[in-house]
């Protein structure tokens, strides 16, 4: 009764704003006005009990594809807020999920930020993550703890690079997923040519399961082939939702493609496969169960449509949502026996059971370090003492919250499945935590090398306190940030994934810990290999009174291949020991892999890292007094720098993959600029209206400083581009007689100097 008279104040006023009562009564059938009146989500409580079904899911995509308006679309129609602000919005608010200033004021999302919601029957956990490159970590430490994904596509572009990565990201940690078509609202716009490209470049068996109602300016909503049901949106913001019958005219297209999702679908269900090949067309249950099975077994993908940013076709997808991601409990988990050699052990999803966590984000707030933890069995109870398994360290929870953006709700218990942040737990990124009777932990997530590095320094020795502090704390919530103080001129180096990366952080700095910052020269991270194979025999002899030291080791290095490190799980260098006999005693074999070791740390032509080179050690001798660990360490250091300088040196730069996007009338310049640039075009496209170009090419990175000025200028501010790591590959001869002279000069300044 109570809820009923808090409710009818706010009727007349909200009902008012609707002229008939036909509209009156349409607009209250919307959860986000039923919420507007009654509260958030209590209708939904009051008449379907608690929330029965469970999502953790991540909205990933090419930056600017339309993730952040998405999200702040399912929000509103979830009831969770209500109002909806654009990314670039004019009230100046921004959207719910770019809390932070600097994402607000460049539009982008620069940390992924979590949130919590209920569609129908549902409890949905959802991660915002970044579309830019430079913040793919973002992305990759989401993917790791969720259990299904939305990969947003931009209806006009449709596969970027971006997209490429993030499906990479997905097959990583076997992550189901739908699809979503956004933007047919814009001119250009060709679903059937994005389902294409997601067939051929990502390699994924995916299929429509709606088609749009109208494209471009005459987009009003979508057809569900599975439902043969219309759904046109309403209502000032696309809150209200009219079903009807198929239109006429567009039967028989859904027909089409019914039996293409059908054809598509039984390649990956053998249920769906028998009632095809006998002509039988799957009742809608059916369909649905078999889409069901096949997306939690990542072997197809249904493809949704809509333009989020004019609110058509978002609360089909929730449905979506719903109907083919998984539980929790659906998707297997492993953990890793710290008391068995690591072996895998599936987790099992239940409160039951006993606690296994992960913290997979930490941020930094004024009540001290933020930790964003998955549940995957157990549960997490306020009060209760959890152990880090990584150190054994026993923690007690004294606050547990559910993240809305940077919003807080408490709550004292999260179950197993849940996505939840907790206060006062000092750990690292992928720490695992149990309740100490078992060792067990989660496996930890893939990490990309920084591949551009800068000098920086505060402006004034008295913000030094600051300037490190800032550093610990956002080293510690970024992987892909490292910092390392250069052992000869004694500079901060920072290192990172790209320019806006460094630029972000560097910015940061100054903003919440006031230090202004100065930085030096971008340096690109090359690295050495050798071209030839070449023996070595050396002799480490030092007699300075007592006992000396002796060594001898004979050997080889070679070059190793791609295959070879693929083979040997990626190591970039191999250490290979086929001694024979006792000339080397064996409690010195480790020795000689640390002196390897050593030599591999700074090649001898640029003083940068070493990778690609197998050393081979055949044979040796010790002598019973002299030799010792640090004798052979050394010995073994000595002989293979001075093999690898004569085994054909060579510096490889790192070459990124590029990918711009411009009006066609400068297609001319982009193409010109990227020549002067020693880049290689892999392809230029025209959109299919002609508007547009799309350049896919690999440039070094050293080439690419600057790059974003020269675009904007070339293309009256209308060009963009994108570009992430792609490989090491060799520098041309000029280049890298260029660096070799560059790198002496700089030794013999700072010998001078000191």
């Amino acid at each position: 009764a109570l809820l009923l008279t808090q409710a009818s104040r706010r009727t007349a006023s909200v009902l008012s704003k609707f002229s008939t009562p036909l509209n009156r009564a349409a607009v209250v059938t919307s959860p986000a006005l039923q919420n507007a009146l009654f509260g958030t989500g209590i209708l939904n409580r009051w008449f379907s009990g608690e929330a029965k079904a469970h999502r953790n899911i991540g909205i990933s995509a090419h930056i600017d594809s339309g993730k952040t308006t998405l999200t702040e679309r399912i929000l509103f129609y979830t009831g969770k807020i209500k109002s909806i602000h654009d990314v670039r919005g004019k009230d100046g608010v921004g959207a719910k999920m770019d809390s932070m200033d600097l994402e607000r004021e460049k539009g982008i999302t620069i940390q992924s930020a979590a949130t919590f919601c209920q569609w129908k029957h549902a409890h949905v956990n959802i991660i915002d993550t970044p579309g830019h490159v430079d913040f793919t970590i973002e992305v990759e430490r989401a993917l790791r703890v969720l259990d299904g994904g939305i990969l947003v596509l931009c209806g006009v572009s449709g596969v970027q690079s971006q997209s490429l990565t993030v499906d990479r990201q997905m097959k990583r940690y076997n992550v189901p997923r739908l699809a979503f078509i956004n933007k047919l609202d814009r001119q250009g716009c060709n679903p059937d040519k994005v389902i294409g490209q997601l067939r051929n470049q990502l390699k994924l068996n995916a299929a429509a399961v709606q088609i749009p109602i109208g494209l471009e300016d005459v987009h009003e909503g979508v057809i569900d082939i599975i439902e043969e049901k219309a759904y046109y949106f309403d209502g000032i913001k696309g809150e209200i939702v009219k079903v009807t019958d198929i239109p006429d005219d567009m039967k028989e297209t859904v027909e089409e493609k019914r039996l293409e999702l059908v054809e598509l679908l039984s390649d990956s269900d053998d249920e769906i496969a028998e009632l095809f090949l006998t002509e039988e067309m799957p009742d809608k249950a059916t369909l649905k169960a078999a889409i069901r099975r096949c997306v939690i077994a990542c072997t197809f993908v249904p493809v949704f449509m809509g333009s989020a940013y004019k609110n058509k076709g978002v609360q089909p997808l929730l449905d979506g949502v719903v109907d083919y991601l998984p539980e929790p409990i659906e998707k297997a988990n492993f953990a890793l026996d710290r008391n068995n050699n690591e072996e895998p052990v599936q987790v099992s999803g239940k409160d039951e059971d006993p606690l296994l966590a992960l913290a997979f984000k930490l941020d930094e707030t004024q009540f001290g370090q933020l930790t964003y933890m998955r549940v995957y069995q157990g549960q997490l109870k306020k009060g209760n003492f959890i152990t880090n398994v990584t150190d054994g360290k026993r923690v007690k929870l004294s606050r547990i919250v559910r993240m809305h953006s940077d919003d807080m709700e408490d709550i004292d218990v999260a179950g197993s499945g849940e996505v939840v942040a907790m206060f006062g737990v000092p750990c690292r990124s992928m720490d695992s935590f149990s309740d100490g009777s078992q060792n067990l932990a989660m496996s930890t997530m893939y990490v990309p090398e920084p591949v551009m590095s800068v000098s920086v320094r505060p402006a004034k020795t008295t913000m030094q306190g600051n300037f490190g502090k800032g550093l610990a704390k956002f080293t510690k919530e970024d992987p892909t940030l490292r910092v390392r103080v250069d052992d000869d001129t004694k500079e901060t180096i920072l290192s990172g994934m790209g320019e806006l990366h460094l630029e972000v952080y560097i910015e940061r700095m100054n903003r919440e810990y006031n230090v202004e910052c100065v930085t030096g020269e971008p340096k690109v991270n090359y690295k050495e290999t050798i071209g030839a194979k070449l023996a070595f025999d050396w002799t480490h002899k030092k007699q300075t009174g007592g006992a000396g030291q002796y060594a001898r080791v004979m050997g080889h290095v070679e070059p190793l291949s791609e295959e070879e490190i693929k083979e040997n799980d990626g190591e970039v260098n191999a250490f290979t020991n086929l001694c024979v006999g006792t000339n080397i005693p064996s409690e010195y074999y480790s020795s000689c892999e640390k002196g390897t070791k050593d030599a591999m740390a700074e090649g001898g032509l640029v003083g940068a890292g070493v990778e690609r080179v197998r050393v081979v050690l055949v044979d040796g001798a010790a002598h019973e007094v002299d030799s010792s660990d640090m004798a052979f360490r050394t010995c073994m250091a000595y002989a293979v720098r001075d093999a690898m300088k004569k085994a054909n040196p060579k510096v490889l730069e790192p070459v990124m993959a590029v990918e711009i996007d411009a009006p066609s009338e400068f297609q001319g310049q982009v193409v010109a600029a990227v020549n002067r640039r020693l880049g290689v075009i892999q392809s230029s496209d025209v959109n299919d209206d002609g508007s547009g170009i799309k350049v896919i090419a690999e440039v070094p990175l050293a080439n690419m400083f600057g790059y974003a000025t020269e675009l904007r200028s070339q293309t009256q501010g209308k060009g963009e581009f994108t570009m992430e790591y792609l490989k090491h590959v060799q520098v041309i001869q000029n280049v890298q007689q260029q660096l070799i002279k560059k790198y002496k000069e700089d030794r013999e300044a700072e010998t001078k100097a000191a």
